[in-house]
């Protein structure tokens, strides 16, 4: 493999997890009084975690109190229906496990809440990767490079060594704060000309081209 640790975005990249943030945002809508946002609204407002996701979500000028409830409505409903619909992408599992079995670091790094983070990796890829990261209370969401600085020191490995993979224009701008290349994938919440757009080094069309890359 040309790479000694091969780090993943979640949302997008791994997981299809897009409907059920997507009833998630709308349950919480619902709630509010707000009137609800499409699926593909949603896709839209994915990849800067679910503050962002909601603050994008609630219609413009919404008190801060307002929104906080909704914040609070949404991961509420959300950690209580976080697999209804979740899967991970066709493929994926064995791309992981054949990284590992090569001899490769595997992990997670994504802007979801960590506690999140860590409960669907578990339910659907059991133990399988050496570190799962979501965002934590002592570093800014991505596309700050601090979590992925964390994520790579846990490993053991150098930005030289490391390679991130995800979906999104985010994804890219984190791997290059970082000074890692990325590997745009094109099944997720992003169309491939905005992960080209952005600079990513390699573009994997199917979860086994990540292999071949």
């Amino acid at each position: 493999m040309k790479y000694k640790a091969y780090i993943f975005d979640l949302d997008g990249t791994l997981l299809d997890t897009l409907l059920d943030l997507a009833n998630a945002v709308n349950f919480a809508m619902r709630a509010k009084g707000y009137p609800e946002r499409t699926v593909e609204e949603v896709r839209n407002f994915i990849g800067n975690g679910i503050k962002m996701l909601i603050k994008r979500s609630v219609p413009e000028n919404t008190s801060g109190k307002d929104y906080a409830e909704a914040l609070e409505i949404f991961t509420k409903y959300y950690l209580e229906h976080i697999a209804d619909y979740t899967k991970p992408y066709d493929g994926m599992i064995d791309v992981v496990k054949t990284l590992r079995e090569n001899g490769c670091k595997v992990a997670v790094l994504s802007n979801k809440a960590h506690f999140a983070a860590q409960a669907v990796v578990k339910d659907f890829f059991g133990d399988i990767f050496d570190i799962v990261v979501g965002k934590m209370d002592e570093f800014p969401s991505k596309p700050e490079p601090e979590s992925l600085f964390y994520t790579m020191k846990t490993l053991g490995v150098t930005a030289e060594e490391s390679v991130y993979i995800g979906d999104s224009d985010v994804d890219v701008f984190t791997a290059h704060n970082a000074g890692l290349p990325c590997i745009g994938v094109t099944w997720g919440n992003r169309d491939e000309d905005v992960l080209i757009a952005s600079g990513a080094e390699y573009i994997a069309r199917t979860p086994n081209e990540i292999l071949d890359i």
